[in-house]
């Protein structure tokens, strides 16, 4: 197994001490964490590496052979299909991949199956990327600008998602319906840094969504969620 793993260029800047394992390449922001969390919730054996992009290791060529859109979580698992390593980037194709091969947190029904990939799809197209530009404007560089325009503009709309996720939450214990799943595990890190690293809480009037805030707590007070949060470390 060792040397299926060394096939991998990436594994030569980040050796495997653990080659039967999954191998998680990862930093732990909204994105990255929705991978430890998962792997975390549903018990699969895996070794972390830090991406830290404090060093720019994500431009490495090592790290861009394995995603050549330089952005983390990426994986490689030696136990794919047939036996046989993958590697897979993309935090929602990861959170499939994982939760098909362990059978969980993905409901079988196929209704209810794609209902989740469609929350799943919400959180990708949606909330991820409207997010993280409020985090711009509101903290980052964006911050300088004296036109506030472009920043109300990405306020406004995440405002909007969050009345789409306190509505489907007010008639449901989860994004998905009934059921944790991988919807939640992609949604809520990215609620938790709006309001927090992101300190955009006031700026989205988040008290104006009462479910959305209830689920977050229960989502952060789970065992796998607050191990997850801090890996890699």
């Amino acid at each position: 197994m060792s040397s299926l793993l060394s096939e991998f260029p990436i594994t030569k800047k980040w050796p495997a001490k653990f080659p039967n394992k999954l191998q998680l390449y990862s930093l732990p922001t909204p994105n990255g964490v929705k991978v430890s969390i998962m792997l975390e919730e549903i018990g699969m054996d895996y070794e972390p590496h830090l991406v830290n992009f404090s060093t720019n290791d994500q431009l490495s060529p090592e790290f861009i052979s394995l995603n050549p859109n330089n952005k983390i979580p990426a994986i490689i698992d030696p136990n794919g299909p047939d036996n046989k390593p993958i590697a897979l980037f993309e935090s929602g194709a990861i959170l499939i991949y994982l939760a098909e091969k362990s059978g969980k947190l993905l409901a079988k029904d196929p209704v209810q199956r794609y209902h989740t990939i469609q929350w799943l799809m919400f959180q990708m197209g949606g909330i991820g990327p409207m997010f993280g530009q409020v985090g711009f404007f509101n903290k980052f560089a964006g911050k300088d600008f004296e036109d506030k325009r472009p920043r109300d503009r990405y306020v406004d709309e995440a405002k909007r998602l969050l009345g789409v996720l306190n509505k489907q939450l007010e008639k449901n214990s989860w994004i998905a319906g009934n059921d944790y799943s991988i919807a939640d595990i992609a949604t809520f890190p990215w609620v938790r840094n709006l309001i927090g690293f992101y300190e955009a809480g006031d700026l989205v009037e988040i008290n104006q969504f009462p479910y959305v805030t209830k689920a977050l707590e229960i989502f952060l007070s789970r065992p796998a969620v607050i191990k997850g949060l801090t890996i890699p470390s």
